[in-house]
């Protein structure tokens, strides 16, 4: 496993991440799903630290992410939907900058994912649309080789295309050996891609398990994936 995430905890007054726990593989695609305010974003950011959970252990590479998180997080891509700093700055400067934390930094890789999303260097991030801005962020991710990418929502404001094409990255990426885990609430895009699926539920984990297992053991014949969540979610989780 390249990560190992274990009853995490974290609690706030009107909502609790309930002891969440499951595995990434290497060279899987992992679908999260769940509605809006489940879990999915606090999941993400306790994964990498980026705020404290009250209880659990996340492990990446076998080492624990709370004593190692400078050197775990040069080998994971982080990116949500947005892009907070240097908002003034042109890319190419932001790059400048960047590149020099990553040792496995690849310029060529840059430049492939530069031109697949056609993103100018010449502008700064405040003149970019949202849709754009999730592909800067996901070009940043994907130049330094990362092993692990945790995304969330990135498909979140791409057009169809778009998101189909960056589907087709994950794909590719996947079949290099990179763990891909991505949160949406676009069930199709997990029907698309994805290997395995971690489906939670007013912070509760529901399922883990590969996709083809979870169709068989909670969709109904003639449903899509997207029709059983819903009726999983309106009927709070009974199958």
């Amino acid at each position: 496993m390249v990560a190992e995430v274990r009853k995490l905890m974290k609690r706030y007054p009107s909502f609790v991440l309930d002891e969440v726990s499951f595995d990434l593989e290497r060279g899987k695609i992992t679908g999260f799903i769940g509605r809006n305010g489940a879990g999915k974003t606090t999941t993400i950011k306790s994964m990498l630290n980026l705020i404290h959970p009250d209880s659990g252990d996340v492990r990446f590479f076998g080492m624990p992410i709370v004593d190692n998180k400078t050197g775990i997080k040069k080998r994971i891509g982080y990116s949500t939907g947005t892009v907070s700093w240097y908002p003034r700055k042109k890319i190419r400067d932001i790059v400048d900058i960047i590149k020099r934390f990553y040792e496995t930094w690849d310029d060529t890789a840059y430049h492939k994912y530069l031109e697949l999303f056609s993103i100018d260097e010449i502008k700064t991030p405040l003149e970019l649309s949202e849709g754009m801005k999730v592909k800067l962020n996901l070009l940043l991710a994907l130049s330094h080789r990362s092993e692990v990418l945790i995304l969330d929502e990135p498909t979140s404001g791409l057009d169809p295309f778009s998101r189909n094409e960056l589907l087709e990255i994950f794909t590719k990426l996947k079949e290099d050996g990179t763990a891909v885990f991505f949160s949406t609430h676009i069930i199709s895009d997990i029907e698309k891609c994805a290997d395995d699926i971690v489906y939670i539920s007013r912070g509760k984990i529901i399922a883990a398990l590969p996709k083809a297992d979870f169709i068989l053991k909670y969709s109904v014949d003639g449903e899509t994936l997207e029709d059983t969540m819903l009726r999983m979610e309106g009927g709070m989780i009974h199958a």
